[in-house]
């Protein structure tokens, strides 16, 4: 507000010293001549009720002339204060219309609106610098998990398109550089609400500056970095970034997993997506020769991840000096351009078992499936889609799978932040084989009606579980199996699955039913979507866990526990007197 008022004040003030003098001359022509009472006797106008009058002459309201009414020189005077102060009043407007479009000031109301918006806040939330094509899924992708967020972005026009989209909730942002520290300030990092600061851009240094001025003003926050570019990684480990994100690296990683454990790639997927959508297939990428089009970042990782896999690799490049400097080239490489039949035939593409077109242009990615669909058309296709607007034409296409640089980072993001248990249940379920994977993968497709589910952690404490710790303190034990029962009929199960219990730091895969609760134990549980509500409501109503243990339904009032309680007294001592 400093700046507002600042650039208020110099851009009016000969406006609001024009205002000043015709008023103080007004006024004081006013008092100096003489008037006439109703008898005929001299009077004056005292300084108060001269400002009064000239007050509602000045904008021309015209209560009319009080006290008395005026002589003639009193009337020339007030004429001549009306189209004084009148000329003064447009003058002054005018130069207020004016200020109000200056960029200048505008930014500054802008930011001073901003900066109110984010300090309003009393709730968790994430600072997104950077909304572009992964920034906006991300944005989407939290507001529709209730996560609260800030974006900072230098382009107007994304700025513009965050202010329209319909969202659950309200995204205070803010058109500037968020590789500024003033801004970051802004955007209220070091506000105890924040919980992390996500660079989203599309370039390397600009997220490295991020990183490194987001863990200077404070350093335990949470700081997670894009990079498309191990030396970019690289800087940014060096600053202590807590995350960083290649997509390229991540989808390689996954495509590895795919073709090691299907099964367990796909409980990735579903765990990881927006719930109630509609659940995924599996992915069964074949063993045997691939071929990669395009050598860039992303065909280089997909072609460590094959290799290391054991997939023999041929690759077609059309710009020779890329392959030149790499610590591992590949075996065998075909200089052309992959969207013409001589390169591809070159690479064997009619005897390979897939082709990942991997370059950094969606129309020739699309021509380089098609190509290759023709020469042989029972290949697995994968293509690298680099602009979301193009996912109509993707989807048309019928890929086997496709890469979306922007999907992939959000899908690892949302399995970091949203869910606290959920990267922890992933690691242990890597260590898992295909066929487990496989035998989870049939329970949540039961449970959910073939949508994605909804995923969540919960610590068993006052906060998340009163009744449940109540219970605890009156030495009533409760297990896993009395949280999944339905309240309304006890006998039937609830749709939810509890997949990892954390006690004391050691964590136990898909908890038995029979498995005793504990205050302080860490539960991820995964269920169809709304049922995470009625889990919630369970466990802050100890007397309907009650009567899931044990099938007596006890009263919730106070009225209801005075009379049953009178009851037990008047039975007991009944029950003493006949013995």
């Amino acid at each position: 507000m400093e700046k507002v008022i600042f650039l208020f004040l110099r851009r009016m003030r000969m406006p609001l010293a024009m205002l000043i003098i015709s008023y103080a001359v007004s006024i004081t022509g006013l008092v100096l001549i003489p008037g006439v009472d109703e008898q005929g006797r001299e009077w004056h106008y005292d300084f108060f009720h001269a400002f009064y009058f000239i007050s509602f002459v000045g904008p021309t309201i015209g209560f009319g002339e009080i006290p008395y009414a005026l002589v003639p020189a009193q009337r020339m005077w007030v004429t001549f204060a009306l189209y004084f102060t009148v000329i003064s009043w447009l003058f002054a407007i005018g130069k207020i219309f004016a200020l109000m479009q200056e960029p200048a000031f505008v930014r500054a109301i802008t930011e001073a609106r901003f900066i109110r918006a984010v300090r309003a806040i009393h709730e968790p939330y994430y600072i997104i610098c950077g909304y572009g094509e992964t920034g906006s899924l991300l944005v989407r992708a939290l507001a529709s998990r209730n996560v609260q967020c800030v974006v900072i972005e230098r382009n107007p026009e994304h700025i513009a398109d965050l202010q329209l989209e319909e969202l659950p909730l309200d995204i205070p942002c803010f058109c500037g550089d968020a590789s500024v520290a003033q801004h970051l300030k802004e955007a209220g990092v070091r506000l105890d609400q924040c919980k992390g600061v996500m660079a989203m851009t599309d370039c390397d240094k600009t997220n490295v500056k991020i990183a490194v001025t987001s863990k200077l003003l404070r350093p335990k926050l949470l700081v997670v970095c894009r990079a498309a570019s191990r030396e970019a990684a690289d800087n940014m480990a060096s600053f202590e970034t807590d995350v960083i994100i290649n997509p390229f690296e991540s989808f390689a990683e996954h495509m590895g997993m795919a073709l090691r454990a299907p099964h367990v790639h796909l409980l990735h997927r579903w765990l990881g997506s927006l719930p109630g959508r509609p659940l995924s297939p599996a992915v069964y990428p074949p063993r045997g020769v691939w071929v990669i089009c395009g050598f860039g970042r992303f065909g280089q990782a997909m072609a460590r991840y094959l290799s290391a896999e054991g997939i023999e690799v041929s690759v077609i490049e059309s710009d020779a000096k890329r392959l030149q400097g790499l610590s591992a080239p590949p075996k065998q490489v075909v200089i052309g351009s992959a969207t013409d039949p001589e390169p591809l035939h070159e690479a064997g593409v009619e005897q390979a078992a897939g082709i990942v077109a991997g370059t950094n242009n969606d129309a020739n990615n699309l021509s380089i499936i098609m190509t290759a669909r023709v020469m042989n058309p029972q290949i697995f296709q994968v293509a690298r889609q680099n602009k979301r607007a193009d996912s109509e034409i993707f989807a048309a296409a019928q890929l086997d799978l496709g890469m979306e640089p922007s999907r992939v980072i959000v899908w690892r993001l949302l399995e970091l932040i949203s869910e606290e248990l959920l990267p922890q249940f992933l690691a242990e379920a890597r260590r898992q084989n295909d066929d487990w994977a496989r035998d989870l993968l049939d329970r949540i497709r039961q449970m959910t009606d073939g949508k994605t589910p909804q995923t969540w952690g919960l610590r068993l404490d006052r906060d998340s579980a009163p009744g449940m710790i109540r219970l605890a303190e009156m030495g009533i034990s409760i297990r896993l199996q009395d949280l999944v029962l339905e309240p309304q009929q006890r006998k039937s199960r609830l749709p939810a699955l509890a997949l990892l219990l954390v006690r004391d730091g050691e964590p136990v895969l898909l908890p038995a039913d029979e498995t005793e609760l504990k205050p302080g134990d860490r539960l991820l549980w995964t269920a169809k979507l709304g049922f995470k509500d009625r889990l919630a409501w369970l466990l802050h109503n100890p007397d309907q866990l009650q009567y899931l243990m044990d099938g007596v339904q006890r009263p919730s009032g106070t009225l209801g526990r005075w009379w049953l309680s009178r009851r037990q007294r008047v039975a007991s001592a009944a029950s003493q007197k006949a013995g």
